[in-house]
């Protein structure tokens, strides 16, 4: 069986690329085929294994700019020739589903998400430009809809994902979590808690590293910030002596970042969040938002006010089979409802003083 792995671009190695690597242990000899390609941004292995890429990997500048080439994904999708096989599965969060295959293939997509800028979150992407843009989202709308009746199956990362396949594409989706590796963790130096809060992940708007940014300089509390990403820019124009940026750092270092960190903050609303699961595998807390996929995959949660917070005591995650080793100290989710800005920062501030206030007196005792 001649099996192709469709991803959507292939530019740096974060989950989806995690992945992507996962179904080559499945199909070591899979052709992989994406939009565009940087080698030796993601891994040998997967380098070793590009077979084609659309006409994007032929426009200057693509690897920096291709968020502005939104408008060329139809075309860009549709260049990808995956005729001659006979499973192709997609990878995707964004144009990868949206492929044509051939008249005997069978077609699955393993879907990240259903394409945040043109849905839900468009307007945390385009802002004061979603409306100027709007009939060019609502024409990839279209696009994106069409193309996501075509496969003959759609997996979904988690519930919270499904559920979104369900409203925009009309269509049911299976749900199975993806594969979480936490050996990399476990194997690093056992590091003592420092005073910084940690932020880890992209740089993007969705992941909201400008709230984190803020309420750290409100309450002038020490914040290291692991990634990279179009806000990087912004945030360091912003940023505080209590900030340090260390850009995208290698698996060892962000295993002992998570480690020596005082709690991870988490406030994006997320599609599986990989990042608290990996946090928690390090022994280390979590403040987050308990909205999106975070609520299946960290449980254990207590309630205060009506909102959830979690409190310490072996925190279980069900996509990872109990990940967190014994004696991790637990996370705290605040729940918001999504309100303005400063309804945000409030909340995330409240959920910091009440973790401030726990770990005060868990020391205390111990």
């Amino acid at each position: 069986m001649k099996v192709a792995l469709v991803h959507d671009w292939l530019n740096g190695m974060r989950g989806g690329e995690r992945c992507l690597e996962a179904f080559l242990d499945l199909y070591p000899q899979a052709d992989i085929h994406c939009l565009f390609h940087v080698p030796g941004a993601t891994s040998s292995r997967i380098d070793s294994r590009v077979k084609s890429c659309s006409f994007l990997q032929r426009v200057p500048g693509v690897r920096r700019f291709y968020r502005f080439m939104l408008p060329l994904y139809p075309w860009a999708a549709r260049s990808l020739d995956l005729s001659a096989y006979d499973l192709v599965i997609s990878l995707s969060h964004a144009a990868a589903k949206n492929v044509r295959v051939g008249k005997h293939s069978y077609h699955i997509v393993y879907c990240f998400s259903p394409m945040r800028y043109i849905w839900d979150q468009a307007e945390s992407y385009f802002g004061k430009f979603r409306i100027a843009l709007w009939p060019v989202i609502r024409a990839l709308r279209r696009w994106d809809r069409a193309g996501a009746k075509r496969p003959d199956l759609l997996i979904a990362i988690s519930d919270f994902v499904a559920a979104r396949i369900r409203c925009y594409y009309g269509r049911r989706a299976a749900v199975v979590y993806p594969p979480v590796r936490t050996e990399w963790i476990s194997s690093c130096q056992d590091n003592q808690p420092g005073k910084a809060f940690l932020y880890a992940g992209a740089l993007v708007p969705y992941k909201r590293p400008d709230l984190v940014l803020d309420v750290c300089a409100r309450m002038d509390l020490p914040l290291w910030i692991a990634g990279s990403g179009p806000l990087e820019t912004k945030l360091r124009e912003r940023a505080g002596a209590n900030v340090k940026f260390w850009g995208r750092v290698p698996d060892s270092q962000l295993a002992n970042l998570y480690r020596s960190c005082r709690a991870l903050i988490f406030p994006g609303v997320e599609d599986f969040g990989l990042v608290p699961i990996e946090c928690l595998a390090a022994g280390r807390p979590v403040i987050g938002y308990a909205e999106g996929a975070l609520r299946e995959t960290i449980q254990g949660v207590r309630h205060w006010n009506h909102e959830a917070l979690c409190e310490a005591g072996g925190p279980q995650n069900s996509a990872t089979s109990n990940v967190a080793p014994d004696g991790a100290s637990g996370v705290f989710i605040k729940r918001q409802r999504m309100g303005g800005n400063e309804t945000l920062r409030a909340s995330l501030e409240e959920a910091l003083r009440y973790f401030l206030s726990w770990e005060e007196s868990f020391l205390s005792r111990n």
